[in-house]
């Protein structure tokens, strides 16, 4: 835009100029007002005598669910007030909940859409607005709430938009609550935030095709300049930078199997009457799936030819699950995790005649010593640089195109903690993954050692 964000939130029209765009001329045609503009975007942008940037117009004029991850001081929420401001002065009868995590933030937009409103057609505001509500003579009504940390007490509303300022900080449990207040209005979602981590509601959307994405990065706003973006640079982390002001989930920065890594694995190949192997992740706590990767391998290259995930079963049932794929593959190692929950599992799976020569536990925590005493690298992260080494030589392959495999290994994560320079290991779909590592390890060569993956 031309003006500054400060001059844009508070341009203004005055009632002289309102009422002359509603006279008629002397050919008895009515002037263009907001209710007969061919281009309601251009209109508004020659009123409130602004000029928006291109991905402003796109995210105000589209309709539908939208998510929009954006640099900070882009120009997000200007935009987001003025697509509130013409929903609801063009759609009568409308409601609108803008809520954010704390009442500030949402207070703050709310200002601006009044701002907005003020600007192009300030005689449809109805009464006086408050801090929380503002309501139009058409019958629409726009309100400002917090979100809180579960939403729960904004249960009952009955919404025809939902906005939602800085939503990747807003707690996935909201989205739960406060989703089916669109499903009886077809209601629509605004989305907008910088991002903050890979992982949530916020992040999900992306992957999702009803929503429509928009990403801007600061530096593509005309309004922030090289100099001060430079000297965010020198005071910032690479990562904070990114995620700040370039609106990157940390997932491109930080991904531990590169999508390219995982899309080069997979072959339509697929042997038999070869060793097989399985790679059991049981569930902890009930919250994540069992999961199960079968492979099978010949002479260095492994083939993971089979994922399978059960939800909601007690142990017992998970180890007859084990039982009836081994009498199904005749299975030569199995390794399962022993850490937590799964001692005990593993303790019963050590009864069974046909299991107990092939178990094997694989525990993510154990630390194996070395021959000079040194406590070695944690299992588990041992095991995921395994494999990675074996998917980068090329030694091994998905059997089949596996969306579920695609989303737990691309959701694996890894951090450098900046004291210690540890590094941790984790994924917030990693269950199949923790499987497949598990697989891949019961068939590690000896002679190979374990590189660096940073």
């Amino acid at each position: 835009m031309v003006k500054t964000k400060q001059e844009q939130s508070s341009t203004t029209i005055s009632p002289k100029q309102l009422m002359k765009s509603t006279k008629s001329t002397n050919t008895g045609e009515k002037e263009e007002h907001l209710w007969n503009a061919k281009d309601v975007v251009g209109y508004a942008e020659k009123i409130l005598e602004i000029k928006l940037d291109d991905w402003q117009k796109e995210y105000i004029k589209h309709e539908g669910n939208t998510v929009v991850r954006a640099g900070r001081q882009s120009g997000k929420s200007f935009a987001e007030s003025l697509r509130v401001a013409l929903f609801a002065l063009l759609n009568s009868k409308t409601s609108t909940l803008i809520i954010a995590s704390v009442d500030r933030q949402s207070i703050e937009l709310l200002e601006k859409v009044k701002s907005q409103i003020m600007g192009l057609a300030k005689n449809q505001i109805k009464g006086r607005p408050t801090f929380h509500k503002i309501e139009l003579k058409n019958g629409s009504k726009i309100r400002a709430e917090p979100a809180g940390q579960t939403g729960y007490g904004l249960r009952g509303f009955t919404v025809d938009k939902l906005v939602a300022d800085e939503a990747h900080y807003i707690p996935d449990a909201v989205f739960v609550a406060l989703r089916p207040m669109l499903a009886t209005t077809g209601g629509t979602l605004d989305l907008l935030s910088t991002p903050r981590g890979n992982e949530g509601f916020f992040y999900d959307c992306f992957t999702d095709e009803g929503f429509h994405k928009i990403h801007i990065m600061s530096k593509d706003c005309p309004r922030i300049t090289d100099e001060f973006l430079e000297q965010e640079k020198r005071r910032m982390t690479k990562l904070e930078y990114c995620q700040e002001y370039e609106a990157e989930f940390l997932d491109s920065l930080m991904q531990f199997f590169p999508r390219e890594l995982i899309e080069s694995c997979f072959s339509e190949e697929r042997l038999v009457n070869t060793r097989n192997f399985l790679g059991v992740d049981f569930a902890g706590h009930g919250e994540d799936p069992n999961a199960f990767a079968s492979i099978e391998n010949y002479k260095k290259i492994s083939y993971i030819y089979e994922t399978q995930t059960t939800e909601n079963q007690k142990a017992w049932e998970t180890v007859n699950k084990i039982i009836s794929l081994n009498r199904q593959y005749n299975y030569k190692k199995i390794g399962v995790d022993d850490g937590g929950l799964g001692s005990p599992i593993l303790d019963y799976m050590l009864t069974n005649n046909d299991l107990k020569r092939k178990s094997i536990g694989l525990n993510n925590a154990k630390r194996d010593i070395d021959s000079e005493g040194r406590t070695k690298q944690l299992k588990g992260i041992e095991m995921y640089s395994w494999l990675k080494i074996m998917m980068e030589q090329g030694l091994v392959k998905f059997s089949k195109r596996n969306d579920e495999l695609i989303r737990s290994l691309t959701s694996i994560q890894y951090v450098v903690e900046k004291d210690t320079k540890n590094i941790k290991i984790h994924g917030r779909h990693d269950h199949i993954a923790e499987a497949v590592k598990r697989a891949v390890w019961l068939v590690k060569s000896k002679g190979l050692n374990i590189m660096s993956f940073c």
